[in-house]
């Protein structure tokens, strides 16, 4: 193994030596306490230091990296103290998560550490987000992502390394090729001779080093870092290493050939590092010696403190607060460059009347004007807020919406995107590590099947994880009853409402489309933002000029009555509005819910007590939808109010049928007057 110092002087020599043995070192004691049972799973990274060691140190502190589960060497870098590291490890209420993750899967915003998930392939385009924020702020810095080689099979490879370069994006992309996914080797992982070979189909540079070389490893890093920033663009790294251990400690490594350990021993990054100290005399045994025997000696101090844990105070309101980042409406704080008003619900209109104290222009608007009036507002209020989609820029986006945004704000503000759902939500994820907003819009809100993994699994959960609020809107144009077939007009709402960190919206009028779009975009949490196609040019009502939002989580008492309970939203809102008008002789109180997560279980309770007689009604089909969750909430929470039993009224339980009369079967609509009546009759 060939070193070469370049102009590095020998106390930098020195200082990288002890930097590279850390984390061996830390991993040989981890190993000790988990034959001991004192740890209950580990990760092993030995043999693989000189990449995530080497990698860290060519970057600035600054700079974001996204690590996965062998580079304990970039955490120990960063100088994370290993105290607080083996309480993270030990699921301590004092680690870094409070105890609520694992081993590596969490991150550090003081330190510049992003947290991976299981899936592996989303961090990619995490650090693509960065890197546009880094961009967009003219700064210059890379981010770094890393992956193995099994990790390069993934959707999410592609779509971040496509991302990265269609936008340019100053970002790093390792990957960690050690031979084996797990247990399947590169042989039955992929075609290409090299993994690098995969960087020229995006039009990327690429460039593969031996990753046990820690010269090597740092020096490449540290020009590729010059070259992303002095050209704007991403760059591609194959450090060929190997795993001495198992995947995890458990998994073994029976499947590996046993001349591979032979051969790769003589690899070892360490000692061949080590071995090149001595060789130019400035460093010997006995130095050696002494450096490892100190650092042994603080490994023990640190893990005493460490492993000195109390037992862990269990509170379930903190822990279902602390999934989503505390927020202050704008009737108590300033947002943005003004302030934003907030619409009491006491204050919303009835029957398309608006009335408030303020002195309010109103204006009618239809409901696609709204959206679009509080999209380009709060690109006014917000010069941190990022709009990303498919056809969004100079197109304005299939409805629309967007059209004229380009123009007043900026393509950098404004941006068209690949056909990558995954990697733009995991690109919104990182803008908000860097202090952005986003919005995204899902072309459909099908769509999001696609970007599934990215919503459910890091976006909504990084904040119960380790306290990075994910500032992210994703817009879902959703619905059926425009002849558009199984793709394009599904309801999916329920898809998201059980799950803990993300907020839903779904309005059904223009004056809360628009005030509920900017509430959303000034929360802090990932909100998804359900527009009804349907109801985009066929509803208008009064909307204020103002700038102002409408809190999420509040529902809206639409019409009153004494005899049956509709509660809906979205379309379902006019389409009861519109059985009360033709049924005068039945006095129906209806609920708009507007937001399905959080619920407003008061407002819900209120309806239940003005009529004993509920009706939930939805255009999703019936089972696992959220009338579902409702209707088991009245009947464990109002029974005693209840003179009737719950019953729900939605969709069929089929895809959506193309066929426009097929498609109307299929709507809750044609079964409206059959449940009210069999409620009212019961």
């Amino acid at each position: 193994m060939n070193f070469d110092r370049k102009a590095l002087s020998d106390n930098q020599l020195l200082d990288f030596y002890k930097s590279l043995l850390w984390p061996r070192l830390i991993e040989e004691k981890m190993l000790v306490l988990l034959r001991q049972g004192k740890i209950s799973k580990w990760f092993s990274g030995i043999g693989q230091e000189a990449i995530s060691v080497g990698t860290t140190l060519a970057l600035q502190p600054d700079e974001w990296i996204m690590p996965l589960h062998r580079n304990l060497g970039v955490f120990t870098t960063r100088k994370m103290p290993l105290q607080k590291l083996v309480k993270q490890w030990q699921g301590a209420q004092d680690g870094y998560t409070k105890g609520r993750e694992r081993s590596f899967h969490f991150g550090n915003k003081d330190f510049h550490i992003c947290g991976m998930i299981s899936h592996l392939g989303p961090q990619l385009a995490i650090a693509d987000g960065v890197a546009l924020a880094y961009k967009l702020k003219k700064e210059n810095k890379v981010s770094v992502a890393f992956s193995g080689d099994g990790g390069t099979s993934e959707g999410d490879f592609h779509e971040a390394l496509n991302t990265a370069a269609v936008w340019d994006l100053p970002v790093i992309f390792i990957i960690e090729n050690n031979g084996y996914g797990l247990s399947t080797p590169v042989s039955e992982q992929y075609r290409c001779i090299n993994l690098i070979d995969k960087a020229k189909g995006y039009g990327i540079e690429g460039i593969k080093i031996d990753g046990n070389n820690f010269l090597e490893v740092y020096d490449t890093i540290k020009g590729v870092r010059e070259y992303c920033i002095a050209n704007q663009k991403p760059y591609v790294i194959e450090c060929t290493t190997f795993r001495m251990r198992g995947h995890e400690e458990a998994s073994g490594t029976k499947y590996v050939p046993k001349e591979l350990f032979t051969l790769w021993q003589q690899k070892d990054p360490i000692a061949n590092y080590e071995s090149y100290l001595e060789s130019i005399n400035l460093i010997d045994k006995n130095e050696i010696d002494a450096i490892h025997l100190s650092l042994k000696e603080t490994i023990e101090k640190e893990i005493a403190i460490g492993m000195d844990i109390h037992p862990i105070f269990i509170d379930a309101e903190t822990e279902q607060d602390e999934v989503y980042a505390p927020y202050i409406t704008s009737a108590k704080k300033q947002t943005g460059q003004a302030t934003c008003q907030l619409i009491d619900n006491a204050a919303i209109y009835s029957d398309a009347k608006y009335t408030t104290s303020t002195s309010d222009e109103i204006q009618q608007l239809r409901f696609v004007d709204a959206i679009k009036e509080g999209l380009q507002q709060s690109m006014q209020q917000h010069a941190n807020l990022i709009l990303m989609g498919q056809d969004i820029a100079e197109y304005g986006g299939v409805f629309k919406i967007t059209e004229g945004f380009v123009e007043e704000f900026g393509k950098k503000r404004v941006r068209n995107t690949p056909l990558c759902e995954s990697a733009i939500v995991g690109a919104a994820l990182g803008l908000s590590l860097e202090g952005f907003k986003s919005m995204m819009e899902m072309q459909f809100a099908d769509f999001a099947a696609v970007g599934f993994n990215q919503i459910i699994n890091n976006v909504a959960k990084i904040h119960y994880r380790w306290g990075q609020s994910a500032d992210v809107v994703i817009r879902m144009p959703t619905g059926g009853g425009v002849g558009a077939g199984p793709f394009h007009s599904q309801s999916n709402e329920a898809w998201f409402v059980k799950t803990p960190g993300l907020k839903v919206v779904y309005p059904s009028s223009p004056i809360d489309a628009k005030g509920l779009l900017i509430a959303a975009i000034n929360e802090p949490n990932p909100v998804l933002f359900f527009e009804h196609k349907a109801l985009y040019r066929s509803v208008q009502g009064n909307v204020p000029k103002s700038y102002y939002e409408i809190e999420i989580g509040k529902a809206k008492h639409i019409r009153e009555g004494n005899e049956i309970s509709i509660i809906t939203y979205g379309a379902g809102v006019h389409w009861a509005d519109d059985y009360a008008a033709e049924h005068p002789e039945i006095d129906i109180d209806i609920l708009d819910l507007r937001s399905l997560s959080p619920l407003d279980y008061m407002a819900i309770r209120e309806s239940v007590q003005r009529t004993g007689r509920v009706l939930i009604l939805h255009e999703d089909t019936l089972i696992g939808g959220v009338g579902g969750e409702i209707a088991a909430w009245i009947a464990e929470n109002c029974f005693g109010l209840l003179d009737a039993p719950v019953m729900r009224c939605a969709s069929l339980d089929t895809p959506v049928p193309f066929n426009t009369a097929l498609e109307k079967n299929f709507m809750a609509k044609a079964r409206l007057d059959e449940t009210v009546q069999a409620l009212v009759n019961y």
